[in-house]
């Protein structure tokens, strides 16, 4: 019988040979990519066998690589360092602390100022000046010990397990968006000449989020509920000078964003997170902007 030419049909029909071992040949193909793999590249899969890139790029399950990805109760990454967003809050408090100390006239730049001069002259400094940035600046701002000592202790005993919770993220949102309603109330309802400065707002926003947080979990609510109260009695005590403003405006952004956080359903969750935290925001600058059209 003569020999069959190259490339006719029974060279056509000859048994593959795996695509990551070339020297063995294999009757057996991924059913996702359909590529030939050998008994040692094989995944067992619900329906037959898949590639090992298959399965590490997820395209086995039908889903995207982090489907699977473990979540936090409010749909965050989990990570290796729940506390690194904490700690780094942390540092930039005591950095501009420091800073503060260093310079005396910085403390002048950073703090929350509404207008000066006062009425009946045109604004040339504060927030109805043109300043917007002091509403984010003295978040950050301290200049007693005791002040940067006490809401550094309560960041890191309420931030530490929140960012965990929630994500990075979300955690990053909720402390920023309370530490700015805050800023707001204060600068709407406080003196426009009132210098206004320390993290509290976003401090009281972590204790409004923690305690929805410890309620969707059905934790003992007593110890979360004893703490607040007992810093709301200092708040609004004579003789401490405590922007209660700054609290109450952070309080309430923190319960409004920390409902939104671990109550969204799954299916919306984004939506309804992320459209939480724009609506407050845009209350935010409402208040921010009706308050600036008084004082110019």
């Amino acid at each position: 019988m003569d020999d069959q030419a190259a490339g006719s049909p029974q060279n056509a029909h000859s048994v593959p040979t795996c695509y990551r071992h070339p020297d063995r040949e294999t009757g057996i193909r991924c059913t996702r990519c359909e590529r030939p793999i050998c008994p040692d590249c094989m995944v067992n899969a619900s329906v037959g066998f898949q590639c090992p890139e298959c399965v590490r790029s997820g395209s086995g399950t039908g889903h995207a690589p982090t489907a699977a990805m473990p979540r936090t109760i409010a749909g965050g990454t989990i990570t290796a360092d729940p506390r690194l967003l904490t700690k780094i809050l942390i540092g930039i408090n005591l950095a501009v602390f420091i800073a503060v100390q260093v310079n005396q006239s910085l403390l002048n730049d950073f703090v929350l100022l509404g207008a000066w001069p006062p009425a009946p002259f045109t604004p040339t400094q504060g927030v109805a000046g043109g300043e917007w940035y002091r509403m984010v600046t003295s978040i950050f701002t301290h200049q007693e010990i005791w002040h940067i000592a006490f809401n550094m202790l309560s960041l890191w005993w309420l931030g530490g397990p929140l960012e965990a919770a929630l994500g990075r993220v979300r955690y990053l949102a909720l402390y920023f968006i309370s530490g700015l309603a805050g800023s707001a109330l204060a600068y709407l309802l406080a003196s426009p000449n009132t210098a206004t400065l320390g993290a509290s707002g976003a401090i009281f926003g972590l204790f409004g989020a923690t305690a929805v947080l410890m309620r969707r979990l059905n934790y003992d609510m007593r110890p979360i509920i004893a703490l607040l109260v007992i810093n709301l009695i200092f708040t609004f005590s004579p003789g401490f000078n405590i922007s209660w403003q700054a609290h109450i405006g952070g309080l309430v952004a923190g319960v409004a964003v920390g409902y939104a956080m671990v109550h969204a359903p799954r299916e919306r969750r984004a939506l309804v997170q992320y459209g939480t935290c724009a609506l407050v925001l845009a209350v935010v600058v409402l208040l921010t902007l009706l308050r600036t059209a008084q004082l110019s």
